[in-house]
Protein backbone atom coordinates (compact mmCIF):
# COMPACT_ATOMS: atom_id res chain seq x y z
CA UNK A 1 0.00 0.00 0.00
CA UNK A 2 1.86 3.33 -1.00
CA UNK A 3 2.42 5.55 1.41
CA UNK A 4 0.93 9.75 1.06
CA UNK A 5 3.79 12.21 1.67
CA UNK A 6 2.95 14.97 4.10
CA UNK A 7 4.48 18.08 2.76
CA UNK A 8 4.66 20.32 6.18
CA UNK A 9 3.47 23.52 6.03
CA UNK A 10 5.90 26.27 5.02
CA UNK A 11 7.00 28.09 7.93
CA UNK A 12 5.63 32.03 8.36
CA UNK A 13 7.35 34.86 8.08
CA UNK A 14 8.23 36.39 11.64
CA UNK A 15 9.28 40.13 12.66
CA UNK A 16 10.67 40.70 16.46
CA UNK A 17 9.54 43.88 17.74
CA UNK A 18 9.09 46.16 20.79
CA UNK A 19 6.26 48.35 22.09
CA UNK A 20 5.84 49.88 25.13
CA UNK A 21 3.44 47.73 27.56
CA UNK A 22 0.08 48.69 29.11
CA UNK A 23 -2.50 50.84 27.13
CA UNK A 24 0.36 51.34 24.47
CA UNK A 25 0.60 48.42 23.96
CA UNK A 26 -2.64 46.90 23.95
CA UNK A 27 -3.52 49.63 21.19
CA UNK A 28 -0.68 48.92 19.20
CA UNK A 29 -1.30 45.03 18.94
CA UNK A 30 -5.18 46.05 18.11
CA UNK A 31 -4.68 49.01 15.22
CA UNK A 32 -0.92 47.71 13.64
CA UNK A 33 0.04 44.51 14.88
CA UNK A 34 -2.76 42.19 14.30
CA UNK A 35 -3.94 43.98 11.34
CA UNK A 36 -0.96 43.28 9.77
CA UNK A 37 -0.06 39.84 10.53
CA UNK A 38 -3.37 39.18 9.27
CA UNK A 39 -2.99 41.29 6.12
CA UNK A 40 0.58 39.77 5.18
CA UNK A 41 0.05 36.50 7.03
CA UNK A 42 2.98 36.43 9.18
CA UNK A 43 4.09 36.10 12.46
CA UNK A 44 5.22 39.53 14.56
CA UNK A 45 6.54 38.65 18.30
CA UNK A 46 6.62 41.73 20.94
CA UNK A 47 8.84 42.22 23.36
CA UNK A 48 7.95 45.34 25.74
CA UNK A 49 10.68 47.35 26.18
CA UNK A 50 10.66 50.97 26.99
CA UNK A 51 12.76 53.44 24.31
CA UNK A 52 16.13 53.27 26.63
CA UNK A 53 16.05 49.14 27.76
CA UNK A 54 14.68 48.83 23.54
CA UNK A 55 18.41 50.83 22.61
CA UNK A 56 20.71 48.78 25.51
CA UNK A 57 19.39 45.93 24.30
CA UNK A 58 19.69 46.27 20.18
CA UNK A 59 23.24 48.10 21.63
CA UNK A 60 23.85 44.55 23.28
CA UNK A 61 22.41 42.43 20.54
CA UNK A 62 24.99 44.39 17.76
CA UNK A 63 26.83 41.66 16.60
CA UNK A 64 23.70 38.92 16.59
CA UNK A 65 20.52 41.92 16.69
CA UNK A 66 17.37 40.01 17.30
CA UNK A 67 15.13 42.51 16.39
CA UNK A 68 13.80 43.53 13.43
CA UNK A 69 11.72 46.68 13.93
CA UNK A 70 12.29 48.91 17.07
CA UNK A 71 10.58 51.44 18.08
CA UNK A 72 11.63 54.65 20.49
CA UNK A 73 9.93 57.56 22.21
CA UNK A 74 13.18 59.25 23.72
CA UNK A 75 15.03 60.41 21.03
CA UNK A 76 17.12 57.25 21.09
CA UNK A 77 16.70 56.84 17.19
CA UNK A 78 19.57 59.65 16.82
CA UNK A 79 22.02 57.57 18.84
CA UNK A 80 21.13 54.07 16.94
CA UNK A 81 21.80 55.63 14.21
CA UNK A 82 25.53 57.33 14.93
CA UNK A 83 25.82 53.77 16.19
CA UNK A 84 24.76 51.80 13.16
CA UNK A 85 22.05 49.83 14.65
CA UNK A 86 19.59 50.65 12.67
CA UNK A 87 19.93 51.49 8.95
CA UNK A 88 18.35 54.32 6.67
CA UNK A 89 15.01 54.17 5.30
CA UNK A 90 14.70 56.21 1.54
CA UNK A 91 11.39 57.96 1.71
CA UNK A 92 10.56 56.09 -1.87
CA UNK A 93 10.54 52.54 -0.16
CA UNK A 94 7.76 53.92 2.21
CA UNK A 95 4.13 54.30 0.28
CA UNK A 96 3.30 56.81 2.93
CA UNK A 97 5.30 58.81 2.97
CA UNK A 98 4.42 61.17 0.53
CA UNK A 99 1.35 62.48 3.00
CA UNK A 100 3.74 62.95 5.92
CA UNK A 101 4.59 66.28 7.69
CA UNK A 102 8.05 67.07 6.76
CA UNK A 103 9.01 67.14 10.62
CA UNK A 104 8.00 63.19 10.37
CA UNK A 105 10.53 62.10 7.29
CA UNK A 106 13.66 64.84 8.01
CA UNK A 107 15.04 61.95 10.18
CA UNK A 108 15.52 59.94 7.48
CA UNK A 109 18.40 61.72 6.03
CA UNK A 110 20.13 61.11 8.82
CA UNK A 111 19.93 57.45 8.78
CA UNK A 112 16.77 57.58 11.55
CA UNK A 113 13.25 55.83 11.05
CA UNK A 114 10.08 58.50 10.30
CA UNK A 115 7.56 59.19 13.15
CA UNK A 116 4.86 57.87 13.36
CA UNK A 117 3.02 59.28 16.28
CA UNK A 118 3.18 62.67 18.24
CA UNK A 119 2.49 62.83 22.23
CA UNK A 120 2.66 66.79 22.35
CA UNK A 121 3.51 68.23 25.66
CA UNK A 122 1.80 71.49 27.05
CA UNK A 123 -0.61 72.64 30.23
CA UNK A 124 -2.66 69.53 31.48
CA UNK A 125 -5.28 71.72 34.15
CA UNK A 126 -8.14 71.17 36.39
CA UNK A 127 -10.68 72.78 34.77
CA UNK A 128 -13.36 72.47 37.29
CA UNK A 129 -10.78 73.62 40.63
CA UNK A 130 -8.17 76.23 38.55
CA UNK A 131 -9.33 79.63 38.76
CA UNK A 132 -8.53 80.30 35.08
CA UNK A 133 -7.46 78.36 32.02
CA UNK A 134 -3.68 78.85 31.20
CA UNK A 135 -2.78 79.89 27.94
CA UNK A 136 0.89 80.38 27.72
CA UNK A 137 3.94 78.55 29.38
CA UNK A 138 4.39 81.76 31.41
CA UNK A 139 1.24 81.23 33.37
CA UNK A 140 3.09 78.38 35.17
CA UNK A 141 4.72 81.35 37.45
CA UNK A 142 1.19 83.30 37.72
CA UNK A 143 0.53 83.41 41.24
CA UNK A 144 -2.52 82.60 40.88
CA UNK A 145 -1.49 78.86 40.31
CA UNK A 146 0.64 78.85 43.28
CA UNK A 147 0.40 75.94 45.60
CA UNK A 148 -1.08 73.72 43.00
CA UNK A 149 1.37 73.41 40.06
CA UNK A 150 2.85 69.39 39.78
CA UNK A 151 6.40 69.26 38.24
CA UNK A 152 8.06 66.15 36.22
CA UNK A 153 11.54 64.86 36.49
CA UNK A 154 13.39 65.09 34.27
CA UNK A 155 14.62 61.50 33.83
CA UNK A 156 10.60 61.29 32.09
CA UNK A 157 10.77 62.10 28.69
CA UNK A 158 7.88 64.39 29.06
CA UNK A 159 9.61 66.20 32.16
CA UNK A 160 12.92 67.00 29.95
CA UNK A 161 11.04 68.56 27.16
CA UNK A 162 8.52 70.22 29.77
CA UNK A 163 11.51 71.35 31.33
CA UNK A 164 13.51 72.81 28.11
CA UNK A 165 10.28 74.97 27.02
CA UNK A 166 10.42 76.40 30.27
CA UNK A 167 13.92 77.31 29.33
CA UNK A 168 12.95 78.24 26.08
CA UNK A 169 10.39 80.73 27.23
CA UNK A 170 13.04 82.30 29.82
CA UNK A 171 15.60 82.91 27.04
CA UNK A 172 17.58 79.88 27.41
CA UNK A 173 18.35 77.12 24.65
CA UNK A 174 19.81 73.35 25.27
CA UNK A 175 23.36 74.55 25.88
CA UNK A 176 22.33 77.34 27.75
CA UNK A 177 19.95 75.78 30.97
CA UNK A 178 20.99 78.22 33.31
CA UNK A 179 17.58 80.46 32.73
CA UNK A 180 15.40 76.96 33.32
CA UNK A 181 17.33 76.08 36.25
CA UNK A 182 16.93 79.43 38.02
CA UNK A 183 12.68 79.43 36.99
CA UNK A 184 11.99 76.26 38.01
CA UNK A 185 13.91 77.45 41.41
CA UNK A 186 11.42 79.82 42.14
CA UNK A 187 8.54 77.50 41.56
CA UNK A 188 9.73 74.94 43.84
CA UNK A 189 9.01 75.95 46.93
CA UNK A 190 5.02 76.05 45.95
CA UNK A 191 4.85 72.92 43.47
CA UNK A 192 5.29 68.87 43.52
CA UNK A 193 7.97 67.16 41.45
CA UNK A 194 6.44 63.19 40.16
CA UNK A 195 8.61 61.15 38.52
CA UNK A 196 6.04 58.84 36.36
CA UNK A 197 2.62 59.36 34.93
CA UNK A 198 0.76 57.09 37.48
CA UNK A 199 1.98 60.19 40.33
CA UNK A 200 1.11 62.67 37.97
CA UNK A 201 -2.69 61.44 37.84
CA UNK A 202 -2.51 60.79 41.97
CA UNK A 203 -2.02 64.41 42.77
CA UNK A 204 -5.15 65.72 40.09
CA UNK A 205 -6.93 63.09 42.23
CA UNK A 206 -6.27 63.45 45.34
CA UNK A 207 -3.51 66.35 46.01
CA UNK A 208 -5.28 69.65 44.49
CA UNK A 209 -3.07 69.79 41.68
CA UNK A 210 -4.62 72.59 39.35
CA UNK A 211 -1.87 73.20 36.63
CA UNK A 212 1.03 70.50 35.54
CA UNK A 213 3.47 70.56 31.94
CA UNK A 214 2.84 66.96 30.78
CA UNK A 215 1.41 65.12 27.01
CA UNK A 216 -1.62 65.58 25.58
CA UNK A 217 -2.74 62.28 25.07
CA UNK A 218 -2.33 61.90 29.19
CA UNK A 219 -4.80 64.76 30.14
CA UNK A 220 -7.63 61.78 28.02
CA UNK A 221 -6.04 59.28 30.12
CA UNK A 222 -7.02 61.31 33.12
CA UNK A 223 -10.50 62.26 31.67
CA UNK A 224 -11.30 58.35 31.28
CA UNK A 225 -10.39 58.33 34.66
CA UNK A 226 -13.15 60.70 35.62
CA UNK A 227 -11.08 63.93 36.14
CA UNK A 228 -11.72 67.37 34.38
CA UNK A 229 -8.04 68.02 32.92
CA UNK A 230 -8.18 69.47 29.91
CA UNK A 231 -5.22 70.38 27.50
CA UNK A 232 -3.44 73.53 26.85
CA UNK A 233 -1.05 74.25 23.83
CA UNK A 234 0.98 76.99 25.32
CA UNK A 235 0.99 80.22 22.78
CA UNK A 236 4.68 79.95 22.96
CA UNK A 237 4.74 76.89 20.98
CA UNK A 238 4.02 72.60 21.54
CA UNK A 239 6.99 70.68 22.39
CA UNK A 240 6.39 66.78 21.78
CA UNK A 241 7.51 63.38 21.83
CA UNK A 242 8.53 62.24 18.35
CA UNK A 243 7.24 58.16 18.41
CA UNK A 244 9.44 56.50 15.88
CA UNK A 245 9.98 53.21 13.73
CA UNK A 246 13.18 52.38 12.47
CA UNK A 247 14.68 49.41 10.78
CA UNK A 248 17.19 47.22 12.91
CA UNK A 249 20.47 47.04 10.46
CA UNK A 250 22.12 43.39 9.82
CA UNK A 251 18.76 41.43 9.70
CA UNK A 252 17.42 39.65 6.82
CA UNK A 253 13.86 40.45 6.62
CA UNK A 254 14.17 44.66 5.79
CA UNK A 255 11.58 44.01 3.06
CA UNK A 256 8.92 43.07 5.73
CA UNK A 257 10.13 44.90 8.01
CA UNK A 258 10.16 48.48 6.03
CA UNK A 259 5.91 47.44 5.02
CA UNK A 260 5.67 47.13 8.95
CA UNK A 261 6.84 50.46 9.28
CA UNK A 262 5.39 51.90 5.96
CA UNK A 263 1.70 50.35 7.76
CA UNK A 264 2.42 52.66 10.92
CA UNK A 265 2.23 55.74 8.82
CA UNK A 266 -0.92 54.93 7.14
CA UNK A 267 -3.76 57.17 7.93
CA UNK A 268 -6.38 54.77 9.18
CA UNK A 269 -3.89 53.83 12.03
CA UNK A 270 -3.40 57.21 12.77
CA UNK A 271 -6.57 58.08 12.74
CA UNK A 272 -6.95 55.07 15.18
CA UNK A 273 -3.90 56.47 17.76
CA UNK A 274 -5.41 59.45 17.54
CA UNK A 275 -9.17 57.91 18.72
CA UNK A 276 -7.77 55.59 21.42
CA UNK A 277 -4.86 57.26 22.94
CA UNK A 278 -4.82 60.98 21.87
CA UNK A 279 -1.64 61.13 19.39
CA UNK A 280 -1.45 63.55 17.21
CA UNK A 281 -1.02 61.91 13.71
CA UNK A 282 1.90 62.82 11.62
CA UNK A 283 0.35 62.11 8.49
CA UNK A 284 -1.53 64.85 6.73
CA UNK A 285 -3.86 62.97 4.69
CA UNK A 286 -5.27 61.47 8.29
CA UNK A 287 -9.62 62.30 8.64
CA UNK A 288 -10.38 63.31 12.54
CA UNK A 289 -14.08 64.01 13.42
CA UNK A 290 -14.07 67.98 15.19
CA UNK A 291 -14.52 66.69 18.10
CA UNK A 292 -11.36 64.20 18.03
CA UNK A 293 -9.55 67.29 15.64
CA UNK A 294 -9.63 69.60 19.25
CA UNK A 295 -8.05 67.49 21.69
CA UNK A 296 -4.89 66.49 19.29
CA UNK A 297 -2.46 68.69 17.30
CA UNK A 298 -4.59 68.63 13.79
CA UNK A 299 -3.93 70.31 10.43
CA UNK A 300 -0.97 72.51 9.11
CA UNK A 301 -1.57 75.83 11.45
CA UNK A 302 -1.78 73.37 14.67
CA UNK A 303 1.54 71.32 13.56
CA UNK A 304 2.97 74.68 12.58
CA UNK A 305 3.29 75.30 16.00
CA UNK A 306 5.25 72.14 17.29
CA UNK A 307 8.77 72.32 18.55
CA UNK A 308 11.44 69.96 17.66
CA UNK A 309 14.53 70.27 20.23
CA UNK A 310 17.17 69.21 18.25
CA UNK A 311 17.78 65.48 19.00
CA UNK A 312 21.34 65.30 18.60
CA UNK A 313 21.86 68.46 21.35
CA UNK A 314 19.32 67.06 23.65
CA UNK A 315 21.26 63.59 23.72
CA UNK A 316 24.20 65.43 24.36
CA UNK A 317 23.23 67.28 27.18
CA UNK A 318 20.46 64.75 28.98
CA UNK A 319 22.92 63.17 31.46
CA UNK A 320 24.03 66.60 32.48
CA UNK A 321 20.72 68.03 32.45
CA UNK A 322 19.27 65.41 34.45
CA UNK A 323 22.27 65.33 37.09
CA UNK A 324 21.94 68.86 37.75
CA UNK A 325 17.97 68.53 38.34
CA UNK A 326 18.44 66.28 41.19
CA UNK A 327 20.63 68.81 42.70
CA UNK A 328 18.03 71.67 42.37
CA UNK A 329 15.56 68.80 43.73
CA UNK A 330 16.88 67.67 46.59
CA UNK A 331 17.87 70.84 48.82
Amino acid sequence: MATALVTPAAAKDKLVINSYGGAYEQIHRKLVIEPFMKKYDVDVQVVTAYSADALAQVRAQKASPQFDVIHFSGGQEVVAAREGLISPIKAEELANAKDLYPFATEGLSRGEGPVHAVAAIGLLYNKDKAPKKPARWADLWDPAYKDHIVLTDLSNSYGLLGFLMMNKVKGGEIKNPEPGFTAVKDLLDSAVVVSTSPEMQQNFAQNDAWVAPYAQDYAYTLRKAGLPIEFVQGAEGTPAVYLTANLVANRPNHDLAKKFIDFSLSAEVQEGWARELRYSPTNKATKLDDTLAKEVVYGEQAVSGLIRFDPVEVDAARASLVERWKKLIAR
